[in-house]
């Protein structure tokens, strides 16, 4: 039980580097759209200068319902995926964007969101920019995954524009890698959660803000 519990609020260090990610680049105009939740800031997603720009209301991606704007496409099976974020707004100190696999469109649906925020500052756990979280069962509390120690210089800090993020399933196996160039990438952890083979997956943004949209740029997306 002890074990249990300290996965659950620490990383788990993988001693080894994925040299490179596949070179599968993908078309953008896949990706379909939407809004999971209710959020009182319609969002969008859009196709500028080669890069998928979201924009996203939302109260927040955690507890027990999400608030965001889900730019997806269905996938069965395994599956990897990567994406430079280029930048992201900060209308709040949680503000969120990454890469998601959620088992359904409902607000209240089990997933996997591989996520950074706008910059460094310390948060709850965590001094750098990256955090996985999950929802392990419908309607339930969600929870993060958080970097071994929150003092220091962070060992997974984001690096506008150079902040690049990868979420790869394996059967049940869920990872989370980081990387500062697209080329070396370290893993920042696992988890496994039981989904179904078809999933939902792709690019997932939500202000924190109900007042205030959020914007990020996706760039280099491949899967």
């Amino acid at each position: 039980m002890l074990k249990k519990l300290l996965f659950a609020t620490c990383i788990l260090i993988l001693p080894f580097f994925l040299l490179s990610a596949k070179e599968n680049t993908i078309s953008m105009k896949k990706f379909k759209q939407t809004d999971i939740g209710n959020p009182a800031i319609a969002g969008s997603s859009t196709i500028h200068d080669n890069a998928l720009q979201i924009i996203a209301g939302g109260a927040d991606v955690w507890g027990v319902k999400d608030e965001f704007h889900f730019s997806y496409l269905e996938k069965k099976g395994d599956f990897d995926l990567a994406a430079r974020i280029e930048s992201l707004t900060s209308p709040h100190l949680y503000t969120k964007a990454g890469l998601m696999v959620r088992e359904e469109l409902t607000d209240n649906s089990r997933h996997i969101f591989f996520q950074v925020f706008p910059d460094n500052k310390p948060r709850n756990k965590n001094n750098g920019g990256y955090e996985f979280q999950y929802r392990q069962t419908k309607a339930g509390a969600m929870k993060a995954i958080y970097p071994a120690t929150a003092i220091g210089i962070p060992k997974f800090p984001v690096n506008y524009p150079n902040t690049w993020i990868r979420l790869k399933r394996v059967g049940n196996d869920f990872t989370g890698l980081y990387s500062s160039d697209g080329k070396t990438w370290i893993v920042y952890t696992s988890y496994s959660l039981d989904l179904p083979n078809k999933i939902y997956l792709g690019m997932a943004v939500t202000s924190h803000n109900t007042k205030e949209a959020a914007t990020a740029l996706f760039r280099d997306i491949t899967l």
